[in-house]
């Protein structure tokens, strides 16, 4: 199998997070429920995880970095628990639904406001409209990093200082970009950095995180165990436990840290300059042939290693069927978790064929993909 679908989640993770994992199964106890070696050993590795991903985004302290299941319950935990009731909030047609369904949540119990910064017919967002979107009422803006539909990048260093000059909350949802571009909290002015550890981060599927900002203040999304206080009748206040209830992904967080190990060997710029290399390779390849339409603005180079495109009229199910089945290519078809961005692009109905990349994917790969579009679209 070629495999061309990591935008969802990297297939090959690096040797180290295998062992790691597989290690962490052998000897890990619960982390905080315990002064034994097997406890001990889980609250060094996750701490040590938290130390690394800290230092990785520019969080400035570990303690400010709380472990999720993925970005889905980080963003849950950031848009319930940071956004007061009532609210205006500023977000973009780029969202996957896990910021749209929760935002959409509280509109209609809650009463929060939306304004929605539109996107173009190739998936490009003009930043200057976050400002002119912001009323007196603004609380907070909202926006992923990068598309994972198109791969068009948000310009977050610009957003984050309308936010910032407006005393607006900034969260971003870097589901996308963390580990294939850089990203640093202090400098862009991010409050909420929400990020998963199964794509370009290398990790196992189970991980994920917010890291939050000096200015963010979050109310627990859910409450419960932690180890600590067990006598209080509410949830701890020191973070992160604060935000943390019950048994943490140890053995995940395990491989998530020695992923980050293997990124920062590796070098992010190298990692970036390979994918965007692919990703460059591949576009200048399928966008030539005839009856091939390519979505996304690829007059920026860094961006999320992503091409998506459709076949004519072809339904874009059944071009990744034939894909799939006769040339042994996985991609993703249909709608992505984008609803607003499908209909800027006109493909609601058709939907749309993503293939995206990643540090471990070839030359060969590419040139293989680029034959099969090229094939199909000549029949």
């Amino acid at each position: 199998m070629i495999y061309l679908d990591n935008a969802a989640t990297t297939l090959h993770k690096p040797q180290q997070v295998i062992d790691a994992v597989v290690a962490a199964l052998q000897s890990m106890g619960n982390s905080a429920r315990g002064a034994h070696a097997g406890s001990l050993t889980a609250a060094r590795t996750i701490y040590d995880a938290r130390e690394k991903l800290a230092a990785l985004f520019r969080c400035g302290r570990a303690d400010r970095v709380v472990f999720t299941a993925n970005a889905t319950e980080a963003l849950n935990i950031a848009i319930h628990g940071a956004i007061p009731p009532g609210a205006h909030v500023v977000t973009t047609d780029l969202e996957h639904n896990s910021v749209l369904r929760p935002l959409y949540r509280r509109e209609a119990e809650e009463g929060l406001s939306l304004s929605f910064v539109p996107a173009d017919r190739q998936g490009r967002v003009d930043t200057a409209d976050f400002a002119r979107l912001i009323r007196e009422d603004t609380r907070a803006i909202v926006c992923t990093h990068a598309s994972n539909l198109t791969g068009n990048p948000v310009d977050i260093a610009a957003v984050g200082r309308i936010a910032r000059a407006n005393g607006l909350l900034f969260i971003v949802d870097a589901s996308q970009t963390a580990g294939s571009l850089p990203i640093d909290m202090e400098s862009m002015n991010i409050d909420i950095l929400c990020f998963t550890g199964h794509k370009g981060l290398l990790g196992p599927q189970g991980t994920g995180g917010l890291c939050l900002g000096e200015r963010a203040a979050v109310r627990p999304w859910k409450t419960g165990g932690t180890g600590v206080q067990t006598y209080s009748k509410t949830q701890p206040e020191q973070l992160p436990v604060r935000l943390e209830a019950g048994t943490l992904n140890g053995h995940g967080i395990a491989g998530l840290s020695a992923a980050v190990d293997y990124l920062r060997s590796v070098g992010l710029e190298t990692i970036r300059s390979h994918e965007e290399a692919l990703t460059r390779r591949f576009y200048e390849g399928v966008s030539r042939i005839p009856g091939v339409t390519v979505y996304g603005d690829f007059s920026v180079r860094a961006r999320a290693p992503i091409v998506t495109l459709n076949l004519g009229d072809y339904d874009s199910g059944q071009v990744a069927d034939e894909l799939s089945e006769r040339y042994g290519i996985a991609t993703r078809p249909g709608a992505h978790c984008a609803p607003r961005m499908h209909a800027a692009l006109g493909t609601v109905e058709q939907g749309a064929v993503r293939f995206s990349f990643s540090f471990f994917t070839t030359e060969e790969e590419i040139d293989t993909a680029i034959r099969a579009v090229r094939e199909l679209a000549e029949e």
